[in-house]
C-alpha cells in the first residue's frame, strides 16, 4: 500500500518509521521550514516541501493540483494526518480523490472546538455551557443564563493556543469586538474550576483497543499562560477515575464515529459537583512528550501501533496489540534558562527518558507505585523550578 502522510510541523517520526516497516510505500509532504529537521529519510520513499504553509494552514488550492500530478504515476492507498492542524486537509485531499478514511464531516469533530462540543451535546455527554459567536442576541443569552468567568477559544487552534479568560459579560463583549471580523471562528465557554484528564486511545472496529489515562498535575492552559511547568501522571489502575473516563471516551467516540485511529481527549473534573465535563479531543497521538510517557510505563508505541493499525485496515489483515505493561508514569517539562542544562544531579533509577532540547529540561519517571512517581515529580518541580526553569515573555 501507498501512505501519504502529511505534517505542517516536525512530527510522526515514529509513525513512518513502524509504517515503512509494515512493507508500505511512504510519502510525506510537510512545510518548507522543516526541510533541515531530522526526517527518517531512509524510510521515506520521497519528501515533497510545501513553501506556501503559514501557521497550519496549507494553500489547497495548490496542494489538491500538486497531488493531481502525483497521482499520474502513483496511485494513494491512505492518506494520514500526522498534526492536529493536517486533519480537516487531510480530510479534503481524502473527499476529492475518494481515498477511505475519515470524511470531512466526522474530521470536523476531531478539530473544530465548537462542532465537538455541539455533537457532543446532542449525544447527551455533559459539557460545559458554551456559545458560538455568530450571533449578538445569542450571546447575550448566553451571558444571562451561564456566570462568570468564561473562556473564550479558538475553534481550530491546538493545546491552549489563543486561548483567553474574561472575568465578566463586559469583558466578554470586548474580548469579542477584539476579535473583529475574525469572531465567527472562536466560541465561548463557561469556566470550570476542576483537574483536567487526558484519555490516550488506540481505536479499532470502532472500539478502543488500548486506552492510557493520565491526569495534568498542572493544566497546559496554566502552563502556556502562567509560565508554569508541565507535568502529569497515569491515574490509578482501576480506579474511580479511571473507570468514569474509559466510560465517559467510549461514549465521546462512538458519538463522533471513530473507527481506527489514534486519539487524544480530555475531560475536565469539576470541583463544584465532581462529575467529568467533556472538552476537547483530537485524531492524533497527544503532544508534550505524552506518547513517549505512556509508552515508558505500557511498552505502547501510540504512533508506532497506530502506524500498524492504519496499514492492517489498508491492507485487510489482522491486526494484534502487543502485550501492555501496568506500570505508572509520569512527565515532567519546563523551559530553562540554560541553553543545555546539566541534569547529571537528577539520577533516580525511575528516570525513564530526559528531554534533549536547548533551553528546555525534562524527565519521565516510572515505577509500580503512583505515590512514588508523583513524589519524584514534586520533587523536581520544586528542584527545577529554582535552578533551571524560565518562561517565555509576556
Amino acid at each position: 500500500m501507498t501512505f501519504l502522510c502529511i505534517s505542517c510541523e516536525f512530527k510522526g517520526v515514529e509513525f513512518l518509521r513502524y509504517c515503512k516497516a509494515e512493507g508500505n510505500q511512504v510519502f510525506l509532504v510537510t512545510a518548507k521550514d522543516t526541510e533541515h529537521s531530522p526526517w527518517p529519510r531512509d524510510v521515506i520513499d520521497d519528501i515533497f516541501f510545501m513553501e506556501e504553509v503559514e501557521h497550519g494552514t496549507w494553500n489547497m488550492e495548490h496542494f489538491i493540483a500538486g497531488l493531481a500530478y502525483f497521482m499520474r504515476s502513483h496511485k494513494v492507498d491512505r492518506i494520514v494526518a500526522l498534526d492536529d492542524f493536517d486533519v480537516e486537509e487531510a480530510a479534503e485531499l481524502r473527499e476529492h480523490f475518494r481515498i477511505p478514511g475519515m470524511g470531512q464531516t466526522t474530521a470536523r469533530h476531531f478539530r473544530d472546538k465548537l462542532a465537538m462540543r455541539m455533537k457532543a451535546a446532542e449525544a447527551g455527554i455533559r459539557v460545559p455551557a458554551f456559545t458560538a459567536l455568530f450571533n449578538d442576541e445569542e450571546v447575550r443569552q448566553f451571558t444571562e443564563r451561564v456566570a462568570p468567568p468564561y473562556m473564550v477559544k479558538p475553534r481550530f487552534e491546538a493545546a491552549a493556543k489563543g486561548i483567553r479568560k474574561v472575568g465578566s459579560a463586559d469583558e466578554l463583549w470586548r474580548a469579542i469586538h477584539d476579535l473583529g471580523e475574525n469572531r465567527h471562528s472562536h466560541l465561548a465557554e463557561q469556566y470550570r474550576p476542576g483537574d483536567i484528564f487526558h484519555v490516550d486511545t488506540l481505536s479499532l472496529d470502532s472500539k478502543a483497543i488500548f486506552t492510557s489515562v493520565a491526569q495534568y498535575l498542572s493544566t497546559p492552559w496554566d502552563v502556556a499562560h502562567g509560565g508554569g511547568i508541565f507535568r502529569s501522571v497515569i491515574c490509578e489502575h482501576g480506579g474511580a477515575d479511571e473507570k468514569a473516563l474509559l466510560k465517559h471516551n467510549a461514549e465521546v467516540m462512538k458519538a463522533f464515529g471513530m473507527k481506527y485511529s489514534a486519539t487524544h481527549t480530555e475531560f475536565i473534573k469539576s470541583a463544584e459537583d465532581g462529575q467529568f465535563y467533556f472538552l476537547e479531543t483530537a485524531s492524533r497521538v497527544g503532544g508534550a512528550h505524552i506518547a513517549e510517557m505512556v509508552e515508558s510505563a505500557t511498552g505502547i508505541n501510540l504512533w508506532g501501533e497506530w502506524a500498524r493499525i492504519e496499514s492492517a485496515v489498508a491492507n485487510g489483515t489482522d491486526y494484534k496489540l502487543p502485550k501492555a505493561k501496568k506500570l505508572y508514569g509520569g512527565i515532567i517539562n519546563s523551559l530553562s534558562r540554560h541553553r543545555h542544562p546539566d541534569t547529571s544531579a537528577f539520577n533516580d533509577p525511575e528516570i525513564a527518558w530526559r528531554l534533549d532540547k536547548v533551553h528546555h529540561v525534562g524527565f519521565i519517571v516510572v515505577s509500580d507505585k503512583r505515590e512514588r512517581v508523583l513524589a519524584l515529580l514534586d520533587d523536581y518541580a520544586q528542584r527545577i523550578s529554582a535552578d533551571f526553569h524560565a518562561q517565555m515573555p509576556g
